[in-house]
This record gives structure tokens, C-alpha cells and sequence, in this order.
């Protein structure tokens, strides 16, 4: 039990090189291409779920911003295989580094804002100062908003990273606590073994709602801004 808690958190590395690079290319194994006319079950399953997925999500967008569809499916698809993958046992899950999750929100929140100040400018301004506001409040107001307009990358990232580490966390303290029971008390043991099949069950469900909500909120983004 004196185990570091968040030694699975740290970069893996092989000779001295972190390897989190091939890491984070791996999963683009789990996704074949067929050059066939006729695909297998597994193609055709997964073409399906991306047209599902991108329906859903371009539905509201104007042709503008269906220019970045092929940028969304590949982001939902990357951070959902990234983050089921790091469920497997003594695998690191690249999205649970803050550096990472920034990477992928800033840029794509700064395309999305400078998207909108490109083709939107008076409507991209307006939303620093709303309608009817009170002489007196507007140099408050602008500044509200403009550092809500800045927190939206950081609020990406800080969202995905804690609920991934959160819920490996948890894991790993169930888990130890089932191995110890197991020796002091095995009806114990068989109840937190439970818990934490059921945890584990959860955590699948949480790998792909947040996947699907980090590129959500970047289509909102760019839903404002086009």
C-alpha cells in the first residue's frame, strides 16, 4: 500500500526518451480503412457511428463550419480511444496530462474565436457588451467577458483532465483496498470487488461522454463564431 498513487500518471519512458508519442499514435491502429467495395463488420460498424456521431454534431452548423467536421469526428475519435485504452491495465492514458488536454484546446479554441473576428467582427464584439447594459457597468462587464472568453480553452482541458484522473484514481484505491481485504475479511473483499467491477463499467461510460463532450463544447465554440 505504499505504492505512489499517481506513478500511472507518470510519462512513460524507454531509454531515457518518453515514448508518449507512439502512445498517442497508437490508437490510429484501432481504426482500419478499407479500399474495398464491400467493408466487413467491423468498417461498416465503425462508418456508421461516425456518420451517427457527425450528424448529430453538424446539424446545427451552417456550411462554414461544416468545413471542420472532419477536424471534430477525428478529435472524439482519438480522445474516446485514448481514454478507453488507458483503462486497460498498466497503460498510461495520455489525457490525463494537463499540458496535452491544452494543446488540443487552444488551438482549436483560437481557430473557432479567430474564425468568428475573421467573417463575424460586429457579432463577435457584441458579445463583450451586451444589449441595454448601464453606461456605468460596461467597463466591468467587458472585462467579465473577456476573461470568460479566455477561461474557455483552460476550462476544456481542466474538465477533461479531472475526470479521467479522477476516475483512475478511484480505481486504483478500490483496487487496493480489495487486495487487502482479501486476507483480513473475504466477504469484504467480494463487496469492494464489486464496487469496483461496477466502477469499471462506469469509467467506460465516462471515457466516451467526456470524449464526446470536449468536441461538443469546441463545436458550440465554433457554432457562435460562424
Amino acid at each position: 500500500m505504499n505504492e505512489n498513487l499517481f506513478a500511472s500518471f507518470t510519462t512513460p519512458t524507454m531509454m531515457g526518451l518518453p515514448i508518449v508519442i507512439l502512445i498517442i499514435m497508437f490508437p490510429n491502429i484501432l481504426f482500419p480503412s478499407s479500399s474495398r467495395l464491400i467493408s466487413n463488420r467491423l468498417v461498416s460498424f465503425q462508418q456508421w457511428l461516425i456518420q451517427l456521431v457527425l450528424k448529430q454534431m453538424m446539424t446545427m452548423h451552417n456550411p462554414k463550419g461544416r468545413t471542420w467536421s472532419l477536424m471534430l469526428i477525428s478529435l472524439i475519435m482519438f480522445i474516446g480511444s485514448t481514454n478507453l485504452l488507458g483503462l486497460l491495465p498498466h497503460s498510461f492514458t495520455p489525457t490525463t496530462q494537463l499540458s496535452m488536454n491544452l494543446g488540443m484546446a487552444i488551438p482549436l479554441w483560437a481557430g473557432a474565436v479567430i474564425t468568428g473576428f475573421r467573417h463575424k467582427t460586429k457579432a463577435s464584439l457584441a458579445h463583450f457588451l451586451p444589449q441595454g447594459t448601464p453606461i456605468p457597468l460596461i467597463p466591468m462587464l467587458i472585462i467579465i467577458e473577456t476573461i470568460s472568453l479566455f477561461i474557455q480553452p483552460l476550462a476544456l482541458a481542466v474538465r477533461l483532465t479531472a475526470n479521467i484522473t479522477a476516475g483512475h484514481l478511484l480505481m486504483h484505491l478500490i483496487g487496493g483496498a480489495t487486495m487487502v481485504l482479501t486476507a483480513i475479511s473475504p466477504p469484504a473483499a467480494t463487496i469492494t470487488f464489486i464496487i469496483l467491477v461496477l466502477l469499471t463499467v462506469l469509467e467506460f461510460a465516462v471515457a466516451l461522454i467526456q470524449a464526446y463532450v470536449f468536441t461538443l463544447l469546441v463545436s458550440l465554440y465554433l457554432h457562435d463564431n460562424t
